[in-house]
């Protein structure tokens, strides 16, 4: 049997949350329980907007790394799909587009 955390004091089941979801916008999260697994978190506007102010505030200094890694494969087809696109495109669909 696997445990699973759950950052909230309040939960609520899904089917709960359809009969009154405004009722679970707060200032503290609720979880958001699906055959007895955390689905999500509900939050209110005003934590949520802290909680983006800090998330900005961390990652003010910090560089991000992207995560698109496509495959060597994918970059080909994109490359190739991307030729053909130029090759065949008109001048209406490049619009003001020059080397």
């Amino acid at each position: 049997m696997s445990t699973h955390k759950i950052l909230a004091e309040e939960m609520v089941s899904v089917s709960e949350l359809r009969k009154n979801p405004s009722q679970y916008f707060t200032n503290n999260p609720v979880a958001v329980m699906s055959h007895n697994q955390t689905a999500g978190y509900m939050v209110g506007a005003e934590l949520f907007e802290k909680m983006m102010l800090i998330i900005e505030q961390s990652q003010r200094d910090k560089t991000i790394i992207g995560q698109f890694r496509p495959s060597a494969a994918r970059l080909k087809q994109i490359s190739e799909e991307s030729t053909r696109f130029l090759q065949q495109a008109s001048d209406e669909d490049l619009g003001h587009f020059s080397e």
